[in-house]
């Protein structure tokens, strides 16, 4: 299994809470693998293109090269799954700069969710 660390793009089959399906997409991982009941999990945010109606949750990916993404593209940083890490495929990595932006995303997703 690779070893994913926390800000690699990945291309895995991300789970719709909405309707019954599974597309290949790329997803930012969040934590590294954990191990659950043996089995190798990521946690990952989704990412979608810049096209689709913007979320307020939405990062605007601003190094679309070193991410390895084709297209304009936002992390969905409300749109969190947990993935089998033997089914990820590597992409690039989210820069820096977009890196501060999730994370301070996240964290007011958290702190909100967890009444703080």
């Amino acid at each position: 299994m690779q070893n994913f660390e926390p800000w690699t793009v990945v291309r895995v089959p991300f789970p719709y809470a909405d309707r019954p399906i599974v597309q290949h997409r790329p997803a930012l991982v969040l934590a590294a693998p954990v191990e659950a009941e043996g089995l190798p999990l990521l946690w990952v945010a989704m990412v979608t293109s810049a096209d689709h109606r913007p979320w307020p949750s939405d990062v605007l990916v601003t190094d679309l090269v070193a991410a390895g993404l084709p297209a304009p593209s936002v992390v969905r940083c409300a749109r969190v799954a947990t993935i089998d890490a033997l089914l990820a495929e590597p992409l690039g990595v989210l820069s820096p700069r977009d890196q501060v932006d999730v994370s301070a995303r996240i964290r007011t997703l958290l702190s909100a969710a967890l009444g703080g």
